[in-house]
């Protein structure tokens, strides 16, 4: 399969394509997404191409890893994207995850999240993810603390200025 990332017991994980961009859309337009992440200007089909090809396209090239599809083994129908993410606002690798209102409170969030921990860790040999999410944004709270992740404190690292609670996840080491 091209663009396969990982799979976990339920999923596959595999890169964004520009057939994808339907599925973008209709996620990066869902309010729930706009409220906890923001507005990525993906408003119409032409900019959920734009979004694909400048974010996780460009995430790829350059780094080896981005945000990926989640979909559930066997099937071809997205329910979400998880990945990890280079952002310019901080030096760390950090992990994201969205899922659309039909993959929510079915664990796949949690699933997809642990599945990228451990490829990040394992395959990329990183020693370090961090996670940031919207302070009211409960739901990720949960799965962050869920995988691993442990509360460090408010940041202010988006370019609006928000603050956001702060998440680290370190390797531990073999003794």
């Amino acid at each position: 399969m091209s663009g396969f990332v990982l799979e976990t017991g339920r999923l596959t994980l595999r890169h964004l394509t520009q057939g994808d961009a339907p599925f973008v859309l209709e996620l990066l337009t869902d309010p729930a997404f706009r409220a906890n992440i923001g507005d990525r200007g993906v408003h119409d089909l032409p900019s959920a191409l734009h979004y694909i090809a400048t974010g996780p396209g460009a995430s790829y090239a350059q780094h080896g890893f981005g945000l990926n599809v989640i979909e559930l083994k066997g099937t071809s129908e997205p329910l979400g994207m998880c990945g990890l993410l280079r952002r310019d606002t901080h030096p760390d690798v950090e992990i994201g995850f969205a899922l659309l209102p039909k993959g929510r409170g079915r664990g796949i969030a949690r699933e997809a999240a642990a599945g990228t921990l451990a490829w990040g860790f394992r395959t990329l040999n990183l020693k370090r993810i961090v996670a940031i999410t919207a302070p009211e944004n409960r739901d990720s709270i949960r799965i962050l603390e869920n995988v691993g992740l442990k509360y460090e404190g408010i940041v202010h690292l988006t370019g609006d200025g928000r603050p956001s609670k702060y998440f680290v996840l370190e390797q531990s080491t073999p003794n």
